[in-house]
């Protein structure tokens, strides 16, 4: 059973929440602020993060700098009223796997919470578990992408996204398809698109690959460059 670690001072929200976690057959815990969350993740075993960001005595930038430091491999998903592209950003840059915007529909966050399960779980194993495309590397199980003899760590939604890239390279492929392959469910989102593209592509930059990301205006991205 999936246990999935509820971290917001609003006790609606949380109540909402764990009643659709426990409705889907998976344990909710809770914590009201980041101090409470991260006594709980040095106690208690936990498979999914939901984190507000806004709380007293610790928010939730500590909580992903307390997993980013110590190495945890925990999906987490942030459901904040911070619109701000910076704080997406920001909660990429420490490991975040999601990032959904208040008010929220808890059926939508459901469905986030069991894709990233999917994308954690798949039902069939890699028929290959690194993909070469000169100068780069992927080791899809372990997260990193190796340019050169730079190594790149990745959160998981950046690893899907150079999986999906690296198995096409120069095809065009449409925003709603480079969504739904990656994050594997229909609500589509331009903005966390934006942001992932964004990353990516100041990381392959800064380790000088020949290939690059570009934006095919009006339909989508493409990574293109010479290095086949």
């Amino acid at each position: 059973m999936e246990r999935i670690l509820i971290v917001d001072d609003d006790p609606q929200i949380r109540e909402v929440i764990r009643t659709h976690i426990e409705q889907s057959g998976m344990h909710a815990l809770e914590a009201e602020s980041g101090r409470q969350a991260i006594e709980q993740l040095e106690s208690e075993q936990v498979d999914i993060i939901i984190l507000d960001l806004m709380m007293d005595d610790r928010d939730g930038f500590e909580v992903l700098r307390y997993l980013h430091t110590r190495r945890l491999d925990i999906m987490t998903i942030v459901v904040s009223a911070r619109r701000q592209e910076q704080d997406k950003i920001t909660t990429l840059g420490l490991g975040a796997d999601d990032y959904m915007t208040k008010p929220f529909s808890p059926m939508e966050l459901m469905a986030r919470i069991q894709a990233v399960l999917r994308r954690r779980y798949p039902k069939s194993s890699h028929s290959s578990l690194v993909l070469r495309l000169s100068p780069m590397i992927l080791d899809i199980d372990n997260y990193t992408l190796l340019i050169y003899n730079e190594k790149i760590s990745l959160t998981m939604i950046e690893n899907g996204l150079m999986q999906l890239f690296m198995q096409n390279p120069d095809r065009v492929m449409t925003k709603i398809e480079i969504y739904q392959q990656v994050w594997q469910h229909e609500r589509y989102d331009d903005n966390n698109l934006s942001v992932y593209i964004s990353r990516l592509r100041k990381q392959l930059e800064q380790a000088q690959s020949s290939w690059e990301i570009q934006t095919v205006r009006g339909v989508g991205y493409r990574l293109t460059g010479a290095g086949i």
